[in-house]
């Protein structure tokens, strides 16, 4: 099997040859950072659409999470264009953190379509070094479809224990691994070299609950669940809440 993989693997990259030489003279990361904002723009609306369900009840009791004052203080991770925004609680103070800066044009769009947020700033950083936010500033942190292409899980996740407030919470919505008996899983593999280079470093085959399951969470509420989206490769999803 690993052998067909393999040969797969190297049919598809024939295939797809000019990303890979681009990518060999330096100049595939460049072009995959401009054109990636207004991928997501596109895919973050079908999204929505398709998770819409899922999304309202994951975020349902953000408010539980609120200090004394009653406000939420949260920080998403990887914010991409904002599309989470609409299911955040009205007066909620949003910092926002993405490696990317050309995703901060999207993202004003956002928020101006989002009056019931008080948002706070846009900071350009990677979730495995997010050092412009104190320690214990926030009470909620969220992290949707974004493990898949962070360089360092363990190290994101003890970025958020960092900035986590004691008792607050972990909000996450992924896609990850299909189970591994699966043709799920075989075609993952195979598309998963190409998969990484197109979408901006984004892999099929992480079991990100695994990462979860380590980070010391003191409560960790995980679902696996096949999400109701078009494309098969990513159904696989896990969502949840890990309080420190």
């Amino acid at each position: 099997m690993a052998l067909t993989v393999f040969i797969l693997q190297l049919a598809v990259g024939v295939l797809t040859f000019p990303m890979y030489l681009l990518n060999f003279l330096g100049m595939w990361s460049w072009i995959c950072k401009k054109w990636f904002p207004y991928f997501m723009r596109k895919f973050s609306v079908m999204y929505n659409e398709q998770m819409m369900s899922k999304k309202r009840e994951l975020f349902s009791n953000l408010r539980e999470f609120a200090g004394p004052s009653g406000k939420l203080s949260l920080l998403e991770v990887g914010c991409g264009t904002g599309t989470n925004f609409k299911f955040y609680p009205p007066g909620s103070k949003v910092t926002c953190v993405d490696p990317n800066p050309n995703f901060e044009k999207f993202l004003i769009d956002s928020v101006a379509k989002n009056r019931h947020l008080q948002f706070e700033r846009f900071v350009v950083a990677m979730g495995e070094d997010m050092h412009p936010v104190a320690d214990g500033s926030v009470d909620v942190v969220v992290c949707t479809l974004v493990l898949c292409s962070v360089e360092s899980q363990e190290r994101l996740l003890q970025e958020v224990c960092r900035v986590l407030r004691p008792g607050g919470a972990f909000y996450f919505l992924e896609h990850v691994a299909a189970e591994r008996s699966t043709w799920n899983y075989f075609w993952q593999q195979v598309l998963n070299p190409a998969w990484f280079l197109l979408f901006d470093g984004c892999s099929l085959t992480r079991e990100s609950w695994k990462a979860l399951e380590r980070a010391g969470f003191s409560k960790l509420k995980l679902q696996h669940l096949q999400a109701p989206l078009s494309l098969e490769l990513v159904r696989p999803h896990v969502c949840g809440y890990a309080v420190k």
